[in-house]
């Protein structure tokens, strides 16, 4: 089985320490409170409550810039918050890629 979204380079859930790590990365939406939303790199509006929910159109999750399968490491450096619309857009794609799920 291959990498999955939201995990380690050793296919584990990110503890809560770099969720909230990453989450901090993210743009600050001034008219919004920055600790439940904020932009990925794209202008997605994510929730921070809605991580690892693709249920959710808020929903987000980490995603490693340069991919794993690339040889991407699990670094807060190579780690971006990103809408999960947009991560499974970008996919393996590095170092160029379009958002799928730009800003509304």
């Amino acid at each position: 089985m291959g990498h999955q979204p939201n995990r380690t380079l050793v296919n584990e859930p990110f503890n809560p320490r770099t969720i909230l790590a990453v989450w901090n990365k993210a743009a600050v939406v001034p008219e919004c409170n920055q600790s439940e939303f904020r932009k990925d790199r794209c202008g997605a509006l994510m929730r921070f409550a809605d991580y690892d929910n693709v249920n959710s159109i808020f929903g987000w999750e980490i995603d490693h810039e340069k991919p794993v399968a690339r040889g991407g490491t699990d670094d807060l450096d190579n780690l971006q918050p990103l809408h999960w619309r947009n991560n499974r857009g970008k996919s393996d794609s590095w170092p160029d890629w379009n958002c799928s799920h730009p800003a509304r």
